[in-house]
């Protein structure tokens, strides 16, 4: 994916996240690591910017180092999307985008009592699909101490032999990560149903079980 065809593509997902309510007012933000042929570096939403009223030409354009070289003033979670780059990268090297919403029903999960993940595995798409979603622990926006906890985390789980796409943000929202914008959209996507689907329902959850788990493995190469 050229540049020019990350610009778009961000603009293209973000306007879709918030005509579809993933995303409300200035809140979220959609980072694209770029190709070394691109000269490298990051492309990010500008800060306080509605995802649904992007201008291709005005996303913040960064080096390696995340020091800004144009377009209007970078996020400020430009720090933690680096530190999941990163991180991620060992076990997926491909990630190229990360996306971070306020998603409803994935918070809404955050403000009663909860595990360390943010659901269990109830349904095969969101284990094939999504997989682990660890909570990090609040932390104001911004906060290193998150970013360096976020990284942890990945670092924590793709060592065990279960590298993750997702962490939820307690209180703040999800952040995911895959090798395309279509594709870390639709890793948030199905998050988010997930987390809708559980909101609604009335009985306890019931998991799949490890043979049906085990199934999805052997399968779809399910990473559960």
């Amino acid at each position: 994916m050229t540049e020019s065809q990350a610009r778009d593509e961000i603009c293209r997902v973000g306007r879709s996240l918030f005509e579809r309510g993933y995303v409300h007012a200035s809140a979220g933000n959609i980072s694209v690591r770029l190709e070394e042929s691109d000269g490298g570096g990051f492309l990010i939403t500008p800060t306080d910017a509605c995802l649904g009223f992007l201008d291709p030409d005005r996303l913040a354009r960064l080096d390696a180092q995340g020091q800004q070289l144009n377009g209007d003033r970078a996020s400020k979670t430009i720090a933690l999307h680096m530190q999941i780059y990163r991180s991620a990268g060992p076990f997926d090297p491909q990630t190229r985008c990360v996306i971070h919403t306020h998603s409803t029903h994935c918070v809404a999960l955050t403000l009663q009592p909860h595990g360390s993940e943010l659901l269990p595995p109830i349904t095969p798409y969101f284990v094939m699909k999504v997989g682990h979603v660890p909570v990090i622990a609040y932390h104001r926006p911004g906060d290193p101490a998150a970013a360096q906890r976020v990284a942890q985390t990945i670092s924590r789980y793709g060592e065990a032999g279960t590298p993750i796409r997702a962490v939820m943000l307690e209180r703040l929202g999800p952040n995911v990560w895959h090798e395309s914008p279509a594709a870390a959209m639709a890793t948030l996507e199905e998050l988010e149903e997930t987390a809708r689907l559980v909101s609604q329902s009335a009985c306890a959850l019931v998991p799949l079980t490890e043979p049906q788990i085990e199934q999805l493995r052997q399968t779809f190469d399910a990473r559960w």
